[in-house]
This record gives C-alpha cells, structure tokens and sequence, in this order.
C-alpha cells in the first residue's frame, strides 16, 4: 500500500495589523506571514472507507475537532473518491502557540489527498475550500513570505527573506485566540503597525530596516495578561536580536539575529531564565520547499 509523508511547516508574522471588526464577527486584517523551517509530519495511506488519524501526543485530538481530520472530511464529502484515508500526525510545532500548526496540517492534508486521490486541484482550488477550515489555512496551503489581507485569504506573495536566524521561544502558558481579539478595542487604537513599510523593506532586502518596523497589534492585548511576554522579548533584544515579536495572538515570540552563534546563546539565556521550555533555532523557509520535498519518502 503506497504511503507517503508531508511536512507542515510553522510560520510566524513579520507585521499584523487588525483594521476593523466585520459583521460577521471575523476581523479584516493586513499583515506578513512568513514560514519557518519548524515543520510537523503527516504520513499518509489509503485506505477502503473513512478517515482514521493517529497522533503522536496523549494532548491532541484524534476525532473530529481536529482541524486534520476536518479537512480530510471536506474533501472527501467534496470530491467522493473511492477509499478513504489513514493520516498519521508527528507534532513537532508547539501547540496554541500563534505559528499555524493546526492550520499547517490542515493544509498539508490538502496537499496529501490531493496526491492520494489524484483529485487534480490546483494551489488555487484549495485555497477556496481551504479558508472554510480557516483563515490560515490558505497562506499555508502555499507558504513562503506573503502579505496577508481580508480576513487572511487575500495573498500577495512578496521576494523570500533570505537572511536571518530565529529563536523561537513558546512559554508554557495557553493563550486564547478568542479572548485577544475580544478584548482588541480596534476603534480606541491611535498607532498601527506599519504593514507597508514591512513590505518595502522587504522587496529591498533590507533586514535592518524590516525588522525596525515589526510590529504586531495583537501584543496590546497578550503582553498585558501575560508579562513573560515582555521578558522574552527584552532577553532576546539584550542578547543581540534586531528584534523580537510576538507571533500571532501569542504566546511564542521570535527574535531574529544576523548571525547564529548569539542566535544559540540568546536560546540558551532563554532556558536558563525558565522563560519558556520550547524553544528552537531555525530560519526563515522559502515557499520553493513547502511540501515539494514531501513526497520523496515514498513506500510501496
């Protein structure tokens, strides 16, 4: 039986920004997703009926509230193929963590079943269905550095960051997405992010300037309720970072340096301090490997 495995990859916002709340209770955004090499697996097999998914975690759902198993089940409902589909999942992506890893795996289903069934979707087809799953799930169906606008399904892809090394730091603590943007009070905001002065930096390759005009919205809210927030950020600032932001709606924050070695030092200053327990050294990836390399592990 053919058997093959995907990787989900992470991502992180180099800018967010929320202009307003929609009727419809989502929330109209602008900002810069960026992938990063921080990926979980997805191994893959077809199967006669259904959907069977496996993880690796006692904490993760293995039933329908997983947005994995979601999407498997809108597609199968979609396209009728003959079969079903045995997904086994790897964690690696911290959890609740604002760097997609549900949305990621979400997306690397697409990508999976789409090969599995021969279903002929192009990057387009499933990034139409993919925003019923959610309002990631289209950025990561491609990855790469992008600008993200509307309620995030609007996708401008912009030149890959091409330097730069990253700590990721996920302090144990659970942050709800829910409860930041309740208590984000868009209209009482005076200063934004400058999303457009990201971009420029960006098409120039200027990673001194992008980074001096990262900013993220979402922090008003999450810096307030969980102060070692701040304290990463300001460890990782004095350990040579030319910046550092919180991804997402939190908790994890990311510093970015020149060179690797005070990228190692600042994790490990991190860990000492007991700021956070997950914690990674990695880089910026660029969207030519998002699940290109996926299939070359393939078993009959």
């Amino acid at each position: 039986m053919e058997s093959f495995t995907i990787r989900a990859m992470a991502k992180v916002n180099l800018g967010l920004d929320v202009i307003r709340r929609l009727e419809n209770g989502y929330h109209q955004v602008k900002m810069i997703m960026q992938t990063v090499d921080l990926y979980d697996e997805l191994t893959f097999e077809r199967t006669e009926g259904g959907i069977q998914l496996e993880v690796d975690q006692e904490v993760l759902p293995a039933d329908e509230s997983n947005l994995v198993w979601k999407a498997a089940k809108l597609l199968l409902e979609a396209f009728s193929p003959v079969g079903g589909v045995k997904i086994r999942l790897k964690k690696r992506i911290p959890m609740a963590a604002g760097m997609a890893g549900g949305s990621s795996d979400a997306a690397a289903v697409f990508h999976g079943l789409n090969r599995l069934f021969s279903l002929g979707m192009n990057t387009e087809d499933m990034r139409k269905l993919a925003v019923r799953i959610g309002a990631d799930v289209p950025f990561c169906i491609t990855g790469g550095t992008m600008l993200s606008e509307g309620i995030g399904e609007i996708l401008t892809p912009l030149p890959h960051v091409k330097s730069g090394f990253l700590v990721i730091a996920k302090p144990d603590i659970s942050v709800s997405t829910k409860y930041v943007y309740e208590h984000l009070h868009v209209e009482k905001i005076e200063h934004h992010p400058d999303i457009a002065n990201v971009e420029r930096a960006i098409r120039e390759e200027n990673l001194e300037e992008m980074c001096a005009c990262m900013e993220n919205i979402l922090e008003t809210v999450t810096e307030k309720k969980y102060p070692v927030i701040s304290q990463i950020k300001s460890e990782l600032k004095r350990k040579g970072a030319l910046t550092a932001l919180m991804s997402g709606s939190g908790p994890s924050v990311f510093g970015i340096f020149r060179i690797k070695e005070q990228a190692m030092e600042a994790c490990e200053a991190i860990r000492k301090k007991e700021f956070a327990k997950e914690l990674f050294v990695t880089n910026f990836a660029d969207r030519s490997c998002i699940f290109q390399d996926a299939f070359s592990d393939v078993r009959e």
